[in-house]
């Protein structure tokens, strides 16, 4: 299969894939030629192994909205999606869950994870969120958001919401680096990260049993009292991977990608002072407009489907380009520019379906009061270098920048 890029030129070779950023804050130029000439493209992985690459919007939606497709990638055709052996975090846990089973576990989680619970929590985040600040401006600047604000916060949100202890709270941050990895871990590594955190959590949840508390896993050890042990600790370690993946390092690397875009175009950022009825939108707006998005989220195809015009074999492993769906002009206007106003914004940021992000509505809160705090405390705010230099964190899964130097 030939694959078009932007400009007209064609490659017969299949390309490796995550794609090269020509800029951190810039799409790869791969995905406006693959929409308009191959939106179902193969592609080569990490691993070595190959898949199919969706990147309209309408594809992607299918796909993700088919609850036949899961990220069950343990199936002996199923494409290796990282370099090592596992599979990293589409190889194991909560995410692997299909059918009735997964069915039932959303089912017990939201009834705990609510809304409410989420709003709840929003007065701490904001405290914390305005703690750190007050401590990276005590530091002087120049300052780096990213180590200073982006990481610290969303682990300690989402310690706070399992009821885990501010002591362990950085080594949560190394095992969910190490599960998101593509390249950067070796094999050995990531089975000993995932032994120690379902240890972990396994002796968390014990505690829990014997002292609950107002935490989301005393919550649904309540709900499930009565089940065997097993299926109580299969329970908890799907919940806390996916919320630590959804809530930890996804939210972390958006927090300072989000304000990178924001200070880019100076005028985004004084909008956004003049109006701050303008947040919520310009978060969301944010997430659509993501050029460094990561791997994006594959689909193991248990059975045959036509996408795109194109019949796909059952067996085969597909990757869904969210990022590019997100800038598809078939549903976006002017999708090529990040517009703070736009409304609808039906972007596919968190996924769709029976498999959309666990944590989306509290990243969504802390990304807002994020947003806010930085507005009200440091209206000066500024890059401390030109956006083309920022770089992008590498071998991961998620897509991030190693740093965003800031002054005020």
């Amino acid at each position: 299969m030939r694959i078009p890029v932007s400009g007209g030129h064609v490659s017969e070779q299949v390309p490796d894939y995550p794609f090269a950023l020509p800029g951190a804050l810039e799409p790869p130029p791969e995905w406006a030629g693959l929409r308009d000439g191959c939106p179902v493209a193969p592609i080569r992985l990490a691993s070595g192994d190959r898949a199919l690459l969706l990147t309209r919007y309408d594809d992607v939606r299918q796909v993700l909205s088919d609850p036949r497709f899961t990220r069950q990638l343990d199936a002996p055709d199923a494409a290796r999606v990282t370099a090592n052996e596992s599979g990293g975090v589409f190889g194991s846990g909560g995410s692997s869950m299909s059918g009735d089973e997964h069915r039932a576990w959303r089912q017990l989680v939201g009834k705990a994870f609510t809304a409410k619970r989420v709003v709840a929590m929003q007065p701490r985040i904001e405290a914390m969120a305005g703690h750190l600040v007050e401590r990276m401006v005590a530091g002087g600047a120049p300052a780096d958001l990213v180590s200073g604000v982006g990481f610290p916060l969303p682990v300690w949100a989402i310690c706070d919401l399992l009821g885990v202890p501010d002591s362990d709270r950085d080594a949560f941050a190394y095992w969910s680096d190490t599960m998101l990895s593509m390249t950067r871990f070796g094999q050995d590594e990531i089975d000993a990260a995932q032994a120690e955190f379902d240890a972990y959590l396994v002796a968390l949840a014990g505690a829990k049993r014997a002292e609950p508390g107002g935490d989301l896993i005393s919550e649904l050890l309540s709900m499930v009292e009565g089940l065997d042990g097993r299926l109580t600790e299969q329970l908890i370690l799907g919940t806390a991977k996916g919320l630590l993946v959804a809530g930890h390092e996804t939210t972390a690397n958006m927090i300072g990608k989000m304000t990178a875009m924001l200070l880019a175009g100076r005028e985004r950022w004084e909008a956004l002072l003049a109006d701050r009825a303008l947040i919520r939108p310009a978060v969301e707006e944010a997430l659509r407009f993501d050029a460094n998005p990561g791997f994006g989220m594959p689909r193991y195809l248990s059975e045959e489907v036509e996408v795109a015009g194109e019949r796909l074999p059952g067996g085969t492993t597909v990757v869904c380009s969210m990022a590019s769906a997100n800038r598809d002009e078939r549903q976006f206007a002017a999708a090529t520019v990040m517009d703070l106003t736009r409304s609808p914004n039906p972007h596919l940021a968190f996924g769709v379906g029976p498999h959309s992000c666990l944590g989306q509505a509290l990243a969504r809160t802390e990304l807002q009061t994020v947003l806010k705090v930085l507005l009200e405390r440091l209206p000066t705010l500024e890059l401390a270098v030109p956006a083309a230099e920022l770089r992008r964190r590498e071998g991961l899964v998620v897509g991030g920048l190693e740093r965003v130097p800031v002054r005020w």
